[in-house]
């Protein structure tokens, strides 16, 4: 029996949530091998991410993160480059709204200072991706290798700054001093305090607004832009890309700056809105998550902030799991997340076949239907 594509709605939407149900029995299945109850587990989580203001504040914060990561990785996965390097662009961008908040807090308005250390996320993070970016196109260095170096090197850089540059003096601690009032973004707890609203205290702040921004700039990039056609052109087939005069060098750097760009806003979120520092790791692994974020919402945003919605739970649920149970520490709920990502990245296709043929089964006997109507 021949197999013919399944329908959208399954490949993108509903194989996702089989896998992520899969994941979730294998994970029942450990939990309830050192000893707990896997309901009362998923209970717990589920609680602890949505089951009260405060949670739901810090897992839409920690979702703001898988969002700009995802969409980084996303929009470099179109144009057929795997990027892996945005732990080291998030980390350089963050650098750069450092620096911008550090140099003018005392000397701009709010308002300017927020935008100019917006738009050094930007430029630091593409820059830091510019260079593998042109290091694939003009010197056909692989792109996985050059940007995964590209991370050590970006720690090594910021470990060296915070320690002999931008320390603040007379601290003992690797970070810089704290960034005046005028360069931190409003936490949204304070701003529905002002609108009479009573939320709990978290650490969310009006940079998931820039997060869901940014959706839309890639969805109206990548599908109603010529640049956009060009790049999905070249990461479907470079080679009928290049003899339609597609320049695969330049959509080489376009698309791998959009992605460090992308991928530099981490630091908004991060030093901006909650630390109002530079401190050292604030990017806690979020470029490599962004990966599994991309995969399982099949690099499209939609799905994107689905599937970061889901990790910002398993983040925020996780710490709750972990302090209410003793018996699952943080490296199980690591493991939690290492099992999804299987299931929805490496085992993506595993269930796909067994649609493929219910739904060949079902085109059959609807054909066979109209068929028989049609000689009736």
């Amino acid at each position: 029996m021949s197999r013919q594509p399944l329908p959208p709605w399954v490949d993108i939407g509903l194989i996702p949530i089989v896998n992520v149900l899969l994941a979730f029995v294998v994970v029942g299945l450990i939990v309830l091998a050192v000893g707990v109850n896997p309901f009362t587990a998923v209970r717990i989580m589920v609680t602890g991410a949505v089951g009260y203001p405060e949670a739901i504040g810090y897992t839409l914060y920690y979702t703001t993160n898988f969002i700009f990561t995802g969409l980084a990785v996303a929009l470099a996965f179109h144009a057929g480059l795997f990027n892996i390097g945005g732990e080291g662009q998030a980390y350089i961008g963050g650098l750069g709204v450092g620096l911008v908040l550090l140099a003018f807090d005392s000397s701009l308005p709010a308002l300017p200072l927020m935008a100019l250390a917006v738009l050094a996320a930007a430029v630091f993070g593409a820059a830091w991706a510019a260079v593998p970016a042109w290091l694939q196109a003009w010197r056909g260095s692989h792109i996985v290798i050059t940007t995964i170096m590209f991370n050590f090197i970006a720690a090594a850089v910021m470990v060296y700054l915070m320690v002999n540059v931008l320390i603040a003096p007379g601290s003992m601690s690797p970070e810089s001093r704290e960034i005046a009032a005028s360069g931190h973004l409003p936490f949204v707890h304070e701003l529905l305090a002002m609108a009479g609203i009573t939320m709990g205290q978290s650490p969310l702040n009006l940079s998931i607004v820039w997060a869901a921004l940014c959706c839309v700039f890639v969805w109206v990039f990548l599908w109603h832009t010529p640049w956009g056609f060009e790049l999905r052109t070249m990461g479907h087939n470079p080679s009928a890309a290049i003899y339609a005069g597609v320049d695969i060098r330049r959509m080489t750097v376009l698309a791998m700056c959009l992605s460090g760009a992308l991928a530099g806003f981490v630091g908004v979120n991060e030093i901006m809105g909650v630390h109002h520092r530079l401190i050292l790791n604030f990017t806690a692994g979020y470029g490599f998550a962004g990966i599994a974020v991309a995969l399982m919402g099949r690099n499209h945003p939609v799905g994107i902030v689905l599937a970061s919605l889901l990790f910002g739970m398993l983040q925020q649920g996780g710490a709750e799991l972990s302090f209410e149970i003793p018996a699952i520490t943080r490296e199980m709920v690591v493991v939690i997340q290492g099992l999804i990502i299987l299931f929805c990245g490496a085992l993506a296709n595993l269930t796909k076949p067994a649609f493929e043929r219910l739904f060949a089964v079902l085109r059959t006997r609807s054909t066979r239907a109209q068929a028989s109507a049609a000689e009736a």
